[in-house]
């Protein structure tokens, strides 16, 4: 089963029509993206957009096979002309099941928002789910029956990551699903930074008019690798938790281990941990406890380690790091035997692990001795474990620069 995709961006296109935002100041040639449509087989037209007709042209493939013209989301702009010797176009209800005379199956899928989503089977019983922008399959929650897998997704990656997390908790979409980003909008640059992201979440985006054989990846490089180790740094309010957040939030049942525990009393530090909270996708666990290495040597589910620097405030704390004569009499030794145990653990992880850690070093140096001994052994603690990762990444003013990987 083939699928061309005569678009892959957001209902009004990118760039948006009269948005001068950063993104759509550069989403052009190449970048540029009409709605998204996908034509399945010359036979099967998912979404009429404007101009169809000549982006099937420009791909090389014709309208004049297509037998069915469905819609998954109401189209909000001025009507839509229907070529000539197209069917109307209609959307089906949800549940409904359809066969093509040639030889295709499709089913409306109900979705947890405005529209409807179709998954589609071919004559050589390979299987391709689309979604509207905005939406995720409705009644996916959490112990619901396992579902058949897809070969291929299309949905909304970036705009509803927790769709693909509940696809993935109950099957539908496995390793070797082909996860394809449509409707694409201004919310990340184009170019690295999208196909970046992208990755992080087991995706990949293609230009418009590309076609693409469902169940084989006709270019291996194309295949999105998610690291299993990655390393956020960054400084004080960089987007650096945002960053790792965003890395996990299209996968289910995430262990978020946050290592500053609760500090009575604090109310500054409350709201800040309330904020962290609100933000997570709400599947995720957490745990509070600096008794890292069990958890990196478990298997199990992702996790996410915020953060590094508060890991080693309590381990100092504990080998007496503050004292002098503590630190000289067993304590150094002590702190260097816990981070080369942490950095270990990080080697023999074999569960996807995000770790975030401050990058400290770049400011102004300590006035006291025992900020200077904690800044030092902080740049010790984060090049231990970036060389046990895959991926490492600098925030900087909400821009991650990718140092590894």
């Amino acid at each position: 089963m083939e699928v061309t995709l005569l678009g892959t961006g957001a209902p009004a296109g990118l760039p948006r029509p009269d948005c001068s935002c950063a993104v759509c100041a550069t989403s052009l040639g190449a970048h540029a993206r009409a709605a998204t449509a996908l034509l399945v087989d010359g036979a099967l037209l998912l979404d009429l957009t404007p101009g169809a007709a000549f982006a099937a042209a420009r791909a090389g493939r014709s309208l004049g096979g297509v037998a069915q013209v469905l819609l998954t989301h109401p189209h909000d702009g001025p009507a839509v002309e229907v070529p000539a010797g197209l069917p109307q176009p209609a959307r089906a209800s949800d549940g409904r099941d359809l066969a093509l005379l040639t030889g295709h199956r499709v089913r409306a899928v109900a979705m947890d928002a405005p529209g409807t989503g179709y998954a589609v089977t071919g004559p050589d019983g390979r299987r391709l789910l689309y979604l509207p922008p905005g939406g995720a399959p409705a009644g996916l929650e959490e112990g619901s029956e396992p579902a058949e897998r897809y070969d291929m997704v299309l949905t909304d990656v970036v705009g509803r990551p927790d769709g693909l997390a509940k696809l993935r908790a109950v099957g539908a979409v496995g390793p070797t699903t082909d996860v394809v980003a449509v409707h694409l909008d201004h919310d990340v640059a184009p170019g690295a930074e999208l196909r970046r992201r992208l990755a992080a979440a087991g995706a990949r985006a293609v230009p418009d008019g590309s076609t693409l054989t469902v169940g084989v990846y006709d270019d291996m490089s194309a295949v999105p690798d998610v690291p299993r180790r990655t390393m956020v740094l960054g400084g004080a309010r960089s987007g650096k938790s945002v960053e790792a957040e965003r890395r996990l939030e299209s996968f289910p049942d995430v262990l978020y281990v946050a290592t500053g525990g609760a500090r009575g009393g604090d109310t500054e530090w409350a709201s800040r941990v309330a904020a962290h909270r609100e933000r997570r996708p709400g599947s995720w666990r957490t745990t509070e406890t600096c008794d890292l290495v069990p958890l990196l040597v478990r298997e199990g589910a992702p996790l996410l380690i915020d953060c590094l620097s508060l890991w080693l405030t309590d381990v100092m704390d504990s080998v007496g790091a503050w004292d002098d004569a503590l630190w000289a009499d067993g304590g150094e030794r002590a702190l260097r035997s816990r981070v080369a145990e942490l950095a270990e653990a990080v080697r023999s992880a074999r569960r996807t692990v995000v770790l975030v850690s401050n990058e400290v070093g770049s400011g102004i140096v300590p006035a006291t001795a025992s900020g200077r001994r904690y800044r030092d052994e902080l740049g010790r603690l984060n090049a231990a474990v970036a060389d046990e990762c895959e991926q490492v990444v600098l925030v900087v003013a909400g821009q991650a620069l990718v140092l590894r990987g």
